[in-house]
């Protein structure tokens, strides 16, 4: 047993570390939104996941992305991929290094229960919900840049989407893509994940 699974025996059961580890969760893109989502899962107690992304990473990534100045022009998944094992050991990655599009996305995240979506582009966000929408759960995001503004919701989309932002303000020069509200969208998106996996299994409460 590592010591991160000790020491999340303190606060969940051992039926929801059992949930939390058999379910494989797809990331399609590991920037802002996906690296910090999938660090936050895994120190949650996800351990399965298919991670997808063809970039490397730059230094205007460092501000608000899971990766740091050695990782400096490396694949984003592998970069990924060591960050996180620094946390967890013993995880089951699935490491993609390609541009996600509908002739793929089926193929590569077969086999998940549920996909994050993390993309940075509003019609790579488009193709992935049009394409993999009914088929498994997506956590899907719109609406994070610069400091301030509206707040952060989460609304659910039927019975199988839910999209997390302000849904109003997209990351540009005039609202630049900053840590707080990226990272806010992307613990939020990670929420979601647990909701959807342990449902209404929560931690019996103490006296």
């Amino acid at each position: 047993m590592t010591p991160l699974q000790h020491g999340l025996r303190r606060y969940l059961t051992s039926d929801q570390l059992c949930r939390l580890a058999s379910v494989r969760v797809g990331i399609a893109g590991a920037g802002g939104l996906g690296s910090n989502c999938a660090m936050l899962l895994v120190r949650s107690g996800v351990r399965a996941f298919t991670i997808a992304d063809f970039d490397v990473v730059e230094a205007s990534n460092l501000n608000r992305q899971f990766y740091f100045p050695p990782d400096l022009g490396q694949s984003k998944v592998e970069a990924l991929g060591r960050n996180l094992r620094l946390i967890e050991p013993d995880l089951d990655l699935r490491l993609v290094r390609e541009r996600l599009d509908e002739q793929n996305l089926a193929g590569v995240f077969a086999g998940c229960s549920i996909v994050v979506e993390a993309l940075d582009r509003a019609e790579y966000k488009a193709t992935l919900c049009n394409t993999l929408a009914g088929s498994m759960f997506l956590v899907c995001a719109s609406g994070m840049g610069g400091f301030g503004g509206a707040p952060l919701q989460k609304r659910r989309l039927g019975r199988g989407m839910v999209c997390v932002g302000d849904f109003c303000t997209e990351a540009d020069e005039n609202d630049p893509p900053l840590a707080p509200r990226v990272m806010q969208a992307a613990a939020m998106q990670a929420d979601a994940v647990l909701e959807f996996i342990l449902g209404e299994a929560k931690p019996p409460q103490k006296n």
